[in-house]
């Protein structure tokens, strides 16, 4: 950690290339205002227009920037992956780079992290300049969001939020899962989440990088954070305990069928053929489901125990 520095921002880009001037300057008066010492980490998602020259250029002027380029686009998680790993302050910023946040929030964002002990501190976009299809849409997302996490935020996809240092070193962000960072946050055991209603702008430049498709997105990965928050380090909890609960479904109930039929045939009571009775081939699929599910338990454990950091970009440029 660099004790010099009094917060570090991290941003994404991807196509920005109009808006980062504007952005860097934006960042640089509220910070000089408010006396604070700053880097600003641009993380380049192999942008196909001007973005990496433009973020050269804001270097001569701008000597807090530091920027990180890769190879091809790997998308947000991975932006703010990377971010994370080089930020050195002990607070640590993330925005868009499409002018829509507001580095404005910055100073009272810090206080709440340092003052009132919170470990995040999430936007608010309380009044959203987006389209109808985009912010009722977000409005179904987030409430879900909250019934499935336990976590009483308005705005789990705001890209301004405010983490202590610890947090953003603790976490691991990859796939999609910058849109859940709370959640990943609250397993990793910082408990201390806050909220703040924050200024959101029109975009100024470009159009937005993400489509309809988001939601779907959405929606398959606050399952799938939702399993490895609780299964993750233990898939054999989840597939071991169901497997065995199958199992034994299906294993006694194919002994009570073939118990019946005995007790029948014993007492001279009318009897079916095991093997004619539906109920059994039902039972035999229950237990041989019940072995895969098992089995496919007892390998989630071998592989989260060998599987090497899964967190790799390719990145082919620097500037520090």
């Amino acid at each position: 950690m660099d004790s010099k520095l009094d917060i570090s921002v991290v941003v994404p880009l991807y196509n920005e290339a109009e808006s980062l001037p504007e952005l860097a300057a934006w960042i640089d008066r509220v910070a000089r205002q408010n006396a604070l010492s700053y880097e600003i980490i641009m993380v380049d998602d192999g942008s196909s227009d001007d973005s990496w020259s433009v973020v050269e250029a804001l270097k001569a002027d701008y000597p807090a920037i530091r920027a990180i380029g890769f190879a091809r686009n790997y998308g947000k998680s991975a932006a703010l992956y990377v971010g994370f790993e080089a930020a050195r302050s002990e607070v640590v910023f993330t925005m868009d780079a499409d002018l829509q946040d507001s580095p404005d929030e910055i100073p009272e964002m810090r206080r709440m992290i340092l003052d009132e002990g919170y470990d995040l501190v999430s936007g608010w976009k309380k009044k959203r300049h987006d389209p109808a299809g985009k912010r009722w849409p977000s409005k179904f997302f987030n409430f879900t969001a909250r019934l499935v996490s336990g976590i009483r935020l308005h705005d789990f996809n705001c890209g301004l939020k405010a983490y202590r240092r610890r947090v953003v070193k603790a976490i691991e962000v990859y796939g999609e899962m910058h849109r859940y960072i709370p959640i990943l946050a609250k397993h990793a055991g910082f408990s201390r989440i806050g909220e703040k209603v924050v200024e959101h702008h029109e975009r100024k430049y470009g159009c937005s990088k993400f489509g309809m498709e988001r939601m779907i997105k959405g929606y398959l990965d606050l399952i799938t954070v939702s399993f490895m928050s609780r299964f993750g380090r233990s898939p054999m909890y989840f597939f071991g305990g169901l497997g065995t609960l199958m199992f034994l479904l299906g294993g006694g109930t194919t002994v009570w069928v073939i118990a019946d039929k005995i007790y029948s045939q014993c007492h001279g009571l009318p009897w079916r053929g095991v093997t004619e009775q539906p109920l059994f081939y039902l039972a035999i699929l229950a237990v041989v489901l019940g072995v895969q599910l098992f089995l496919a338990g007892f390998l989630g454990e071998l592989i989260n125990r060998r599987s090497p950091d899964r967190n790799r970009y390719m990145i082919n440029r620097r500037v520090e």
